[in-house]
Order: C-alpha cells, then structure tokens, then sequence
C-alpha cells in the first residue's frame, strides 16, 4: 500500500483511526484540573471557520543578557484560553499562553532557560532541532519533578532553522503536547540576515494543529484520528489573518500529534518554500502544493502583492478533501505596504554528505494486541541502548513502514539528508537538512545521517507522530568516540 490514495481509503474504511486501540486511556481535563476517564467522545462539531483573527504568539523577552548568554525564564503551567465561543478550555502551556511565547536566539549565542514545572505531572522540554548535549535534550526520562525547576542551556551552535520545543516525558508527552506543551525556538544567522527575506510583522510563525472539545470547551483526549476535528492556528479555530499587500515570510509547523497536512491556497496560486526542518535551502522551490508530517516544518514566502486589496484566500488541507480539516485559516488581503524583501536565488550551501560506512535498518509497526509501538519488534526501554554510533561517522539508515497505517521518523541532535523513498528521489522541497521523514504505508525511505556534532552520549529517535512515540515507537543509541 504505497500511495496516498490507498491510504486515505483505508483509513475511510477503518473511521479514520490513525492508531490501535490501547495505550493511554481517553482523557478530558476539566477545569479544575482533574482527569476523567471519558467512556466514549462526546465532541463539539468544529466551529464555523473564519470567526476569529489568528493571533501571533508573543516573543520572550530575555530577564538578562551578557556577551555570549541571554537568559529566558518559561515556566509549564496550566491556563484557561477560549477555543469554542464563549467557553473556557484549560490548557497545559508553556509560560501561560497557546502555543507558547516565541523563543529568537542567534546562532552562536547561547540561551538559558530557566524553568520551574508547576503542572502536577513530570515534565521534559525537548527542543527539536538543536544541536545539544544530552544533558540539555529534553530526554524523555530526564524529568522536571512537580515543582522543581531546572535549567536548560542551548548553545545554538547551528545554522538558521525554524525549531520549535515541546514536552518529551515518556507516556506522558503524546498527552502534554495535545493540551498545548509547545512553541517557536527560531534561530537566525548572519546569512539569513544577508538574503533579504520578509522580517519584522512580515515574518509570521504559524503552528497548525488539531483538537476535540467537549460541548463544555473541555480539550477530549484519546488515541482516535476521528477524535481531533477541529483545526487550530496558533491556538484558534480556523481564523483569518489580515496581510497587507506584498510578501509574507509564514514560518509553518505541523503541531499536530497524528494530523498530516498537505497545505494549497484555494485559488491554486505558487508560493515559494525556502526552508525545512533545519534550515534553508539551497535555493528557493515553487511549489502549488506542500505536504507536512507531525513535527515538520517548512518556511514558505507567499506574495499577497498580487492580489487586489479585499480579496480572500483559504490556505487549505488537501490531504483529507471531504474532511473537518479541508480549511485552515484565511488571509484577508488589505492595502499594499512598501516591501523592499527578496526571494534571492540562492539560499545557503548544504554540508557535503561525505561517504557513508554502514547501514542500518528500522522496521516501524504497532502491535495490534497490545496498542505497544515497535520498532525492529522491540518497544522502548530505558534500560536498552540499542546500538551505537561513532562520532564522525555517516551513516545510511532504511526507514521501513510496515503498518497499515503512516508513521514519521525523527532523530534527535543529528539532520539527515533523503536520498529516496521507495527508489524516488526527493522533491526540491525535501532535498534540503532535515530531522523528521514521513515514511506512509508499505514505504522505504532511505537517509544519510551524518554524526558531525561534538557532542557524546545518548540520544533517541523515534516516531514523531507523539501518540506512536507515547506508545513505545522508539529508540535509543549512544554516540562514542571515533
């Protein structure tokens, strides 16, 4: 089962269920914070879309700087925020607001966060796409105690690239991360500066995600695909977004646990992908199209210059075209406004991917039944380091999917390069520095991983679709000395 179609139909046939049965038990938060098992969903439909005006998530200020150090204070804490009109959701933040504050460090330039967990479960922050030390990863057995703090130290020893953090601890994550645990960690560079890419108001994260509420506004947790009708947008329900009339920088990230997207404007116009997961391209792709996995990200300029001022465009979700999801947010295009930004033609030069010595193999699949997540038929054990690697060292790893259902891979500290998925090369817009690849039903695909970073120790990889990781999807190899 290797297209997309194929997939969509079985999962028509299957209700749409993204994952087996088991694991976690279904849960709503109320709002006095007390979990209760849910007997079956009882869900709110998805509000009318287009009500409300997408908010852009708050930038952290730093409490202190020094020369070489800016230092952040982001506590996980619960909150109340409005979802459904006129209701209230509690929610598990990241510094009180969904998503959390945006995080903007300078490569190079390292960044404290300071952060004390006052939710009653353990919590670890992962950022997903640094280059750190183990000790600073955001494992998902290094936990924050209820009421602790700890601090986490990011070197950002890395080229430019649209991360973004989010909760990590084990069997405990897939949920945190439902109920709002995440946000933007965007990290610039001198030759990003150097391109003359929409910046400032114009340079706009947007994190894409789905939920179910109950009819009260509480947020409705279990493991059924069917169970997350309604689309957020930086923590709204399909909002619009008034632009003005000259390009936009969209800063784009699948935050969803399980959701794919595949992301159009609904008049079939271009747009320009100049980034992946970690970082830019070598130069930029046109595309009509573009398909994310949970955890993905992608950079896109849209040119809005084109359009008279009143005009609406729908950014929409053509991976399900009859589902709740077809339409995400809307941009109300308004007055021009003086744009002196610049698509260049060239973006950034890729590191060369070096000769590989060794491949390895992975086998992702869930066990029906048990509901655990396998990969090589064995689930997650922190007790277990399954392999190890040497420092230096280029690798090829096979991604192999071979469930009934899709599954991403994600590998922490390291990028990768696709060399092909099932004998294919990779698009333009996925042949640049990644850390997550989709791999669909009955897929292969093949990365080359290059362990260039000066850092030792242990790391995970697992699958990013959260409920599948939760569920005991991964792994853990130790990087030793060449």
């Amino acid at each position: 089962m290797n297209s997309r179609r194929e997939m969509l139909k079985l999962m028509a046939a299957t209700g749409g269920a993204l994952v087996v049965t088991g694991g976690l038990a279904a849960r709503t938060l109320r709002p006095d914070s007390r979990p209760v098992a849910a007997a079956a969903p009882a869900l709110a439909g998805p509000i009318p879309p287009f009500q409300v005006a997408m908010p852009i998530p708050r930038t952290l200020r730093p409490t202190s700087r020094s020369s070489t150090t800016d230092y952040y204070t982001l506590d996980v804490q619960q909150a109340v925020t409005e979802i459904l009109p006129g209701k209230r959701t509690t929610v598990l933040t990241y510094g009180g607001s969904l998503p959390g504050p945006v995080i903007r460090a300078r490569s190079g330039r390292t960044v404290v966060v300071r952060q004390t967990n006052r939710i009653a479960d353990g919590t670890s922050m992962h950022l997903h796409g640094a280059v750190v030390d183990p000790a600073n990863d955001g494992g998902p057995m290094d936990l924050i105690a209820p009421g602790a703090t700890r601090t986490y130290t990011f070197p950002n020893r890395q080229v430019a690239a649209s991360l973004w953090y989010h909760d990590h601890a084990h069997m405990a994550d897939a949920e945190h991360v439902y109920r709002g645990m995440s946000g933007f960690y965007l990290v610039g560079d001198a030759n990003e500066d150097s391109l003359g890419l929409p910046q400032g108001a114009y340079d706009v994260p947007v994190m894409i995600r789905d939920v179910g509420l109950d009819d009260d506004g509480s947020l409705y947790f279990d493991h059924l695909f069917t169970s997350r009708p309604q689309i957020l947008v930086n923590g709204k329900p399909q909002p619009y977004f008034r632009v003005r009339a000259r390009k936009y920088r969209l800063r784009l990230v699948n935050g969803s646990n399980l959701r794919p997207f595949e992301f159009k404007l609904d008049d079939g116009a271009s747009f320009q992908q100049i980034s992946t997961d970690r970082g830019l391209l070598p130069a930029p792709v046109t595309l009509s199209s573009l398909p994310l996995s949970p955890g993905e990200r992608a950079d896109i300029v849209v040119d809005f210059s084109r359009y008279a001022a009143g005009t609406r465009i729908v950014l929409q979700n053509t991976f399900f075209a009859t589902d709740t999801t077809a339409q995400i947010m809307r941009f109300d295009v308004g007055d021009p406004a003086p744009d002196t930004s610049r698509v260049p033609a060239e973006l950034a030069t890729l590191p060369a991917l070096g000769t590989p010595t060794l491949t390895r193999s992975f086998a992702l699949t869930l066990d029906p039944a048990t509901g655990g997540g396998l990969i090589n038929g064995r689930q997650f054990d922190e007790n277990r380091v399954d392999f190890t690697v040497r420092q230096g060292a280029t690798e090829i790893w096979e991604i192999s999917n071979v469930d009934q259902i899709p599954h991403n891979f994600h590998i922490h500290l390291v990028d990768f390069r696709v060399l092909d998925v099932d004998g294919t090369p990779p698009a333009p817009g996925e042949a640049g520095l990644k850390d997550i690849v989709s791999v669909m039903p009955g897929q292969k695909a093949r990365i080359q991983v290059r362990f260039a970073y000066p850092y030792l120790g242990r790391y995970y990889y697992h699958c990013h679709l959260i409920d599948h990781g939760a569920m005991g999807m991964m792994g853990q190899f130790d990087i030793v000395r060449s």
